[in-house]
């Protein structure tokens, strides 16, 4: 795999060494006593996480650590035991995952949650917000979201343009390799205009052919003024892209 070009580096760091827990400049995730357990089991236990604004910071550790149980937690698929977090200074205990993804935080999975029976279009346009037609008396009276809905497709078709999908917005999703499936799954998270973007292992099972082009446009976000936080056992993605490494191990951040 070739090395994408170099983009200057956001490390976000405040003040003093670059210790768990260290304070940013801008954080736009801060999260403190986050822990969870299933059974006699620590899954997270995070004393303290600081996620600079504007930067890509990757979460790594070996399988086990925690790393996607605290993706649910922060994204609100999971409750804590305890602990408190906020994104973008608004407190998110008890705030369910649509509405977080409403406030400008999504994110995609390890195995990804494309609508196989639906085309890649129709996958794109289920992830804008505010649709008119989704209320029950609105979807009635279809000139009230034509226009909407016209919008919604052609932004949809801007987006699937820019990740090389164009050409598939008529296939079932089903239909997409590994790797399509993953850049759909980006894709679709940008219909709803967020601010921060959480990928959990965006390049597993993908092809080596489409790791370039997800790299790239992991860095595009960025560009775009997005925040990225990534899962990835990749250590070659991470030195590459990622201005800022957390590492966990057995629940903690260490």
């Amino acid at each position: 795999m070739t090395s994408p070009t170099p983009r200057p580096k956001t490390t976000g760091l405040h003040k003093g060494d670059a210790a768990p827990g260290c304070a940013k400049v801008d954080p736009i995730i801060v999260a403190d006593n986050v822990r969870r357990s299933f059974g006699g089991v620590h899954a997270v236990d995070v004393d303290h996480l600081e996620v600079p604004r504007g930067a890509i910071t990757a979460l790594i550790g070996p399988n086990g650590a925690g790393k996607t149980t605290l993706f649910n937690l922060l994204t609100g698929f999971d409750k804590p035991d305890e602990g408190t977090w906020s994104f973008d200074g608004r407190d998110l205990a008890g705030v369910p995952a649509y509405k977080v993804a409403r406030m400008g935080l999504v994110r995609t999975f390890q195995l990804t949650k494309a609508l196989g029976l639906l085309t890649v279009l129709d996958n794109m346009k289920l992830g804008a917000t505010g649709q008119r037609g989704e209320s029950f008396w609105g979807g009635l009276f279809p000139p009230l979201w034509r226009k909407q809905d016209k919008d919604i497709e052609t932004r949809a078709m801007g987006i699937l343009q820019k990740f090389k999908l164009d050409t598939k917005s008529a296939d079932f999703a089903a239909s997409l390799s590994g790797g399509q499936r993953k850049l759909l799954e980006m894709a679709r998270s940008l219909m709803t205009d967020p601010t921060l973007v959480m990928l959990d292992e965006p390049m597993a099972g993908v092809n080596p052919a489409l790791t370039q082009s997800l790299l790239d446009h992991i860095l595009d976000l960025k560009d775009e003024g997005m925040t990225v936080l990534f899962v990835e056992h990749d250590m070659h993605m991470v030195r590459h892209i990622a201005d800022w490494v957390v590492v966990m191990a057995e629940g903690k951040i260490v």
